[in-house]
């Protein structure tokens, strides 16, 4: 059951009275629920024109927003987040560790310095900032809003229970070798422009408190929040490491640094669209991930699903992510000897010199296709006759598994499919097939299982071909 607190000067923040808890766990988790701090700072750098908070994956409420603050725009404080966005970089999770950062009265919870909230304001602005919103809150007539959105606040919270009730909370601790000091908070958060969010903030009596605040980005038929398990319970088991991953990389950064360095000079320029800037956030990220699918390892989820998400990881510009799971493993496989992953940091940073080299020779260890035996790719005039593929590599692959996909031209002109088979050297791949006459066939390699025992998958290679 939800009850209503009632602050000064009228602000309402939702407070949850009922901690859920897993049967089989210890570790208490209250129950997600609508933070409106986190609402209140969406809705004013939305006002102020940031891209990230104005993306409208939730219009049922994004058009309630714009009804009831465009009048507002012109504010004092608008103007003013606008030039903190411009000229500080105040955005995506700056805006959300200042909403932590202040309580129900939009007051600082502690004192703000040039780096509290976030290094992005500094004491000056923040200040400032807070002084403002206070005005814009009873101007806007806030109040007003969030109490008309009440029942809708609700219905998110609860439509995002199974997510809730899928997290094994308990696992952290279990994995990290301590059990968790902070204390988890699941935030929904439909102003927040289908982003996700993991600030934290220390409280002057020593509490700290981890947040993952979860945007919006699907709806139903109605216009409705909708929460898909797979998607959302991944981004909340990413969030939640990020809370024991960042100190670990922090305590150690010097060690880390040189490889770190070596990593992000040859990843940053897909880096940096993920708002990725520099090597020690490369290395958050990349343990989080990695954590993230050890946590679907131990849980017993598909393989598939694993192999996916790891491609992706890859794709993203984490090419040694496969490689930072394996050594995960080595860790839990040695919890005698290593009893937390803080003392198996000294491994993990001698592994950072393997990936440094790795990532760094990475784009001439690709495998490249030099040749098909049965004809040349494009032709039009191939016998039909023929029963297999024959696709020669420059590089010897690992041998085990095989990625084909259909092209753009449909499952029409995909080849029937046989057996699929590596030869000796490992350097071809033999696909048997039975082909039709006067038709035109399509097929796509993709390196996600064709790759080298060292992990690097071959280019994407099309294949098109027609029979005579």
């Amino acid at each position: 059951m939800l009850q209503f607190k009632s602050l000064s000067f009228g602000l309402i923040f939702i407070v949850i009275v009922f901690s859920g808890c897993f049967a089989q766990n210890s570790y208490r988790l209250d129950k997600p629920a609508v933070d409106k701090r986190v609402e209140l700072l969406s809705i004013v750098f939305r006002l102020a024109g940031n891209d990230e908070y104005n993306r409208d994956h939730f219009k049922r409420y994004t058009d309630r927003i714009d009804r009831h603050f465009t009048p507002y725009r012109n504010h004092e404080l608008i103007r003013f987040a606008k030039k903190m966005a411009e000229e500080r970089g105040v955005n995506f999770d700056a805006v959300m560790f200042m909403a932590v950062h202040i309580d129900e009265n939009l007051n600082p919870l502690v004192k703000f310095t040039d780096r509290i909230p976030e290094p992005r304001w500094d004491k000056k602005n923040a200040d400032k900032f807070v002084k403002l919103l206070k005005q814009f809150y009873i101007d806007a007539r806030c109040r007003q809003f969030f109490e008309s959105n009440d029942s809708l606040y609700a219905e998110i919270g609860k439509r995002f229970l199974p997510v809730y009730e899928s997290l094994d909370v308990n696992w952290y601790g279990s994995f990290y070798g301590r059990e968790p000091t902070e204390t988890f908070v699941i935030v929904n958060a439909p102003a927040a422009g289908g982003n996700n969010y993991g600030p934290s903030v220390n409280l002057p009596d020593g509490e700290r408190k981890v947040y993952a605040i979860m945007g919006i980005w699907e709806v139903d038929d109605s216009g409705m929040a909708i929460f898909r398990k797979d998607a959302y319970l991944f981004t909340l088991v990413h969030e939640f490491n990020h809370s024991f991953v960042n100190s670990l990389i922090e305590k150690n950064e010097e060690a880390f640094k040189n490889n770190g360095e070596r990593i992000f000079d040859q990843v940053k320029e897909k880096m940096y669209p993920q708002h990725y800037g520099n090597w020690k956030t490369v290395l958050y990220e990349a343990l989080v991930r990695a954590a993230e699918i050890k946590y679907m390892l131990d849980h017993h989820f598909d393989r598939g699903i694993i192999q996916n998400v790891i491609r992706g990881e890859v794709e993203k510009g984490f090419l040694w992510i496969e490689k930072l799971v394996g050594e995960l493993q080595k860790y839990s496989d040695n919890r005698t000897v290593y009893p937390t992953l803080e003392r198996y940091m000294p491994e993990l940073i001698k592994a950072y010199d393997g990936y440094a080299n790795f990532v760094e020779k990475y784009e001439e260890n690709i495998p490249h296709v030099v040749s098909i035996n049965e004809f040349t790719n494009g032709d039009t005039d191939v016998s039909a006759g023929i029963k297999t593929i024959t696709v020669n590599f420059d590089k010897p692959l690992a041998g085990k598994g095989y990625s084909i996909f259909l092209g753009n031209k449909g499952k029409d002109a995909f080849p029937k499919m046989g057996g699929i088979t590596y030869s000796d050297d490992k350097k071809s791949v033999i696909m048997e097939v039975s082909l039709e006459k006067e038709k035109e066939y399509q097929l796509i390699m993709k390196g996600w299982n064709f790759k080298t025992a060292d992990g690097i998958g071959i280019a994407d290679y099309e294949i098109n071909f027609q029979t005579k």
